[in-house]
């Protein structure tokens, strides 16, 4: 009897262990999720991507930086408004070129940033629907190119 009881005890521990092992991850994916800023923005999550400038070239690793590191955050704050908080203004994003992406449509389109952020982290709203959903006059989709664009050349001098 003492062991029948001694087994299920360590059985109950070992599920508990596995649980905390196992279940911030579970918690992280559903809720974080990727962020929907377009299909190109989501295949950047990973830490590094594959990059190839033709058919014949090999493979080249690109290193993505947080939306966190320091010298993201210093040229996103020259982006913003005057007395905007970066950290805030940075929570959510997976990665710099999502968060300098908004942050140069915003600009670019003179829509708060604060409003784009919340359309396309919180309503799950592509970047160029968001845009489109704050000023329908403008052309969305080359609004979107724009940002991609100043946001890369940024992202290379940073890295650089």
């Amino acid at each position: 009897m003492f062991d029948k009881t001694s087994m299920m005890a360590l059985g109950m521990a070992g599920a508990f262990a596995l649980g905390l092992a196992v279940g911030p991850q579970l918690n992280a994916n559903r809720i974080a999720g990727p962020a929907p800023i377009a299909a190109a923005a989501r295949t950047a999550r990973p830490e590094t991507t594959v990059k190839t400038a033709g058919p014949a070239a090999a493979p080249r690793l690109e290193r993505v930086l947080a939306a966190t590191a320091q010298p993201v955050q210093r040229h996103v704050k020259r982006l913003l408004n005057d007395g905007a908080n970066v950290r805030l203004a940075a929570a959510g994003f997976s990665n710099a070129r999502e968060l300098m992406t908004v942050a140069h449509a915003a600009r670019n389109t003179e829509i708060p940033f604060i409003l784009l952020k919340h359309r396309v982290l919180d309503e799950g709203m592509s970047l160029a629907r968001a845009i489109r959903a704050s000023k329908p006059e403008l052309n969305e989709d080359a609004e979107v190119s724009r940002a991609r664009a100043d946001a890369k050349a940024d992202l290379a001098r940073i890295s650089s």
